[in-house]
Formats: C-alpha cells, structure tokens, sequence
C-alpha cells in the first residue's frame, strides 16, 4: 500500500514509518523540515519519499495535496503540545491549528485521492477537553496549553467520528506515554519533563506505534478506537471512547465549522457505502 505518515520524521512517526517501510509499503514522510525528514528516511530500509508539509500553513497543505496522485491510507499523526498562545500562518491558535485544522484539510484536500482509510493519533488527554465552537482558536478565553492540547485532541477524536459516519473508514489510535520529542517546542517545566521524565517512564516509539499499526491493516469496524491496555502503557485494544467522543451533534457542527474556517470539505463520492461506525 502507499501509506502517507504525517511527522513521519521523528518520534512516533517515525517508528510508524520505518515499520510500515519494512513490512513493503510505500511510504511518503510529510514534514516541515526536509533535512531533518531525509535523516530518518536514511536511517529506515525499504520504499521511502519524503516531501513537505507544513499543517500550520494551509498554502502548504493544498500544495502537498496537489501533489499526491493517490494514497491508500493517511496517517494523521503530526502534532504539538505544550505551546505558548501561537498563531499559525492563517490566524488559527497552534494546537487547533496543526493538531486537527491542518489535517482536516489535509484530508479534506486530498479527498477521494484516499482509497482505504484515514488514521488520526490522538491521546488519552481529549477527555479533559471541551470544544468551544465560538471561541475554537482562543481569541477571547484565557489561553491555558493543556486546555488548547486537550481540545485539539478532542477535535481528532470526533472528526474520526463523522469521517466514519460520512462514509469513509477511518480509526483513532493513542500511543499512550511515549518517550518522543513532541515537547521539544514547548516551555518550562513541561519542557524538562519532556527531556528527563518522558524518556524513561513513556513507551519507546516503537511501542507507541503499535496502536497505529494495528490500525493500517485492522478489519475492525470504521470508527474504531485503538489504544493501549493500561491507559498509558501496554500492547493496543479496542476501547470505548467517552461520550463527549461520541456526541454527533458535536461532531458534526465542528466538522461545518472546520470546513469554514479552514475552506476545505469533502463530500464522500456516492459510489461508496457508508460503514457503520465502530463506536
């Protein structure tokens, strides 16, 4: 399969796309810094390309969906955590704006170009998130980093929701506590736990991966949501998201919203059955 792996660079995308290189697939890295995609392409065996995406910028976005001929499954899996209040190059708050705006556009753009599946990486952090349809992109609240995390990951969970209800399949995957750099951005103290708490009490990136993998190749029904036995660690089972996960409603006012905001929406071709969701 052709298989593109967002952030495939570093930390759990990169695992992802090493593994999914090695087991025969064609694998594109998107990523914002070629050198740094080149790296870790060089470091994997098997049909690697890289090319650049930037999901903080919808110019980039459009210009790398443009470029794709087909894909049989997209990985969602870049992401920030831990940001000051930032901006994306479009006005949007940096969590919202790269965590689920980027790659709702992202799939959105690349549309019918997918012929199997979208796989969007969230965390088990959505559960402490609220999504504020009229203040999506922090423009009157007091900013808060967990709050804005929380929030984007959220908006992964429930966008999986209605891709599955519109038709396509789609699944959720949760690497648990992983030992990444996904805080290499941020500041202060969440910085230094990054550096020093992360790496030895978090999952290796291989093993956070495992729920995304599973996800590429799984039979389970659409919408389903893969994450690890323990809550943070342990090999990935079915689980049942919360119910602010599950809300359609919700799920489909922040799909109209996203699509506003974003100007990106995919209307899935008639000739394709809708499956039931999973969850």
């Amino acid at each position: 399969m052709r298989i593109i792996v967002t952030g495939g660079n570093s930390g759990i995308g990169k695992a992802t796309a090493a593994a999914l290189a090695a087991a025969g697939h064609s694998v594109v890295i998107a990523c914002r810094t070629i050198p740094k995609g080149e790296r870790a392409a060089a470091e994997m065996s098997g049909d690697i390309e890289v090319r650049h995406l930037d999901l903080a910028d919808l110019s980039s976005v459009r210009a790398f969906a443009d470029s794709v001929e087909t894909v049989d499954v997209l990985v969602n899996n870049a992401g920030v955590l831990g940001l000051p209040l930032t901006r994306t190059a479009d006005g949007f708050e940096a969590h919202m704006g790269t965590n689920h705006l980027g790659h709702f556009a992202l799939t959105c753009e690349l549309g019918d170009k997918i012929t199997d599946r979208v796989i969007s990486v969230s965390s088990a952090l959505y559960v402490l998130g609220r999504i504020h349809l009229d203040d999506l992109n922090w423009q009157t609240r007091e900013y808060s980093m967990w709050a804005a995390y929380a929030q984007s990951k959220l908006a992964n969970m429930l966008f999986i929701n209605e891709l599955a209800r519109r038709g396509v399949r789609a699944y959720a995957s949760d690497p648990g506590m992983a030992a990444s750099d996904i805080t290499r951005d941020s500041t202060g103290g969440l910085h230094w736990l990054g550096e020093h708490l992360l790496g030895h009490l978090g999952q290796s990136p291989p093993n956070a991966a495992r729920a995304t993998l599973q996800a590429v190749t799984t039979a389970l029904p659409s919408g389903t949501y893969l994450a690890p036995r323990f809550n943070q660690w342990g090999k990935p089972r079915v689980t049942q998201p919360r119910k602010i996960a599950r809300d359609p409603a919700m799920a489909r006012r922040l799909w109209e919203l996203s699509a506003q905001l974003t100007s990106c929406d995919w209307h899935k071709h008639p000739s394709n059955q809708p499956q039931a969701p999973g969850i």
